[in-house]
């Protein structure tokens, strides 16, 4: 069973609706809880340090997260939807 349904298309509309960081903090602030948004933080921080070829055990030592979740990050990363992907390359890009 996949995420695709009417509340994911309107989660992910809102989401896009969102103009700027602030309102993002204060959007995610009200629909997750704290520890839900550092584990996103840290899944996307483990994302990039994996596409700079960092190792498990300096990403689990900086960022505190365990080796099957880096694990599972590099999988997403590598065989996933390509989420990750292109948000990286597009992050990338920016700082270009």
């Amino acid at each position: 069973m996949g995420i695709h349904s009417e509340s994911a298309d309107r989660l992910f509309k809102a989401i896009l609706s969102l103009k700027d960081t602030e309102e993002c903090y204060n959007f995610f602030e009200d629909i997750c809880t704290i520890t839900e948004i550092k584990d996103m933080c840290q899944r996307l921080d483990t994302a990039f340090l994996i596409d700079k070829g960092i190792s498990y055990q300096k990403i689990s030592d900086q960022i505190g997260v365990s080796t099957a979740t880096i694990s599972r990050v590099s999988r997403c990363l590598n065989y996933g939807a390509g989420g990750y992907r292109a948000v990286i390359d597009r992050m990338k890009e920016d700082e270009e």
